[in-house]
């Protein structure tokens, strides 16, 4: 499998707009796809670990096809189609009354909530704040009930460094972009949450009539990670994995979950390229020979 999804990525650009999900044995899976957008943190992340990978190391008993097919990518970008971990019961006869499965899937990235007019929302809502996710009506029902992980290898952020010496005042601000990653090459399981969306202009039997969609939760950055960005994503540990995606968890108990601990990571500055989501290539996360940081951000392991 690894071969095909190799292929399919040299064929392309890495772009992946307009990516049709096909329907899952668990729930009615919508069509995914939309145009690639710049976002906050965290608004880019790598997934290039093939699918068969990520399904033994993270017990997933099913894979849909989708998730099998879909290329690896070095550049995600918001309203990309990307992989969710998810715990769902089997659809028995039009029914979720089946054996809870732990499943591969994939989702658009950013929040569509139920009750929204028009799927636009989603692209303002790749990231959801842990601090207020009980608040907010468009992520507190599906912390209860609809958690996901979302498997990455690492994520990419942008450190804004001083104006050099002489420059105007309303000069563009520098930044030094970083490669974020697990400090022990493991992957970066994100928490994360979804939701389906249903389009009303389209006919019951019309496979896209459904949409799914899930958001990054994000927490105030740790000590050695608040020198590049005041924000992190929840990478969530081995032992938190089965409690988060549990969906006898609630939400009190989940929150429990993803304000606790979380996965030591390694930082890397890197090229300036992986700022365009035109740019998908392994070659985004190689260290920048001649980083413009003066004062690198150093942690964990290279």
């Amino acid at each position: 499998m690894a071969a095909i999804l190799s292929k399919r990525y040299d064929r392309g650009t890495g772009n992946l707009r307009g990516h049709v999900v096909s329907p899952l044995t668990l729930h009615a899976w919508p069509a995914v796809g939309g145009v690639r957008d710049d976002g906050p943190m965290c608004g880019r992340y790598a997934s290039f670990r093939d699918a068969q990978d990520l399904a033994d190391d993270l017990a997933v008993a099913d894979i849909a096809d989708d998730a099998r097919l879909l290329p690896p990518s070095w550049n995600v970008a918001p309203t990309d189609p990307v992989r969710i971990v998810v715990e769902r019961p089997r659809r028995i006869d039009g029914k979720n009354t089946g054996e809870i499965t732990r499943s591969l899937r994939v989702a658009r990235w950013g929040l569509v909530p139920s009750w929204a007019k028009d799927p636009g929302v989603g692209a303002r809502m790749i990231n959801a704040r842990s601090e207020s996710l009980l608040e907010k009506s468009a992520f507190a029902k599906p912390l209860g009930v609809r958690r996901c992980l979302l498997p990455a290898d690492g994520y990419f952020e942008w450190r804004k460094l001083e104006l050099p010496p002489g420059a105007p005042a309303k000069a563009k601000v520098p930044k030094q972009p970083y490669w974020i990653h697990p400090d022990d090459g493991d992957v970066a399981a994100l928490a994360g949450l979804y939701e389906f969306w249903r389009d009303r202009s389209k006919a019951d039997d019309d496979p896209d009539r459904w949409l799914v969609s899930a958001t990054v939760i994000t927490t105030a950055a740790s000590d050695d990670l608040e020198r590049i960005h005041d924000r992190m994503p929840v990478v969530l540990p081995r032992a938190a994995w089965d409690a988060w995606l549990d969906p006898a968890v609630g939400a009190d108990e989940a929150m429990a979950v993803v304000t606790g601990p979380q996965v030591g990571m390694a930082t890397v500055p890197v090229g300036d390229a992986v700022g365009s989501v035109q740019n998908n290539r392994p070659s985004l996360i190689e260290p920048d020979p001649d980083p413009r940081d003066p004062d690198v951000v150093a942690t964990g392991g290279a």
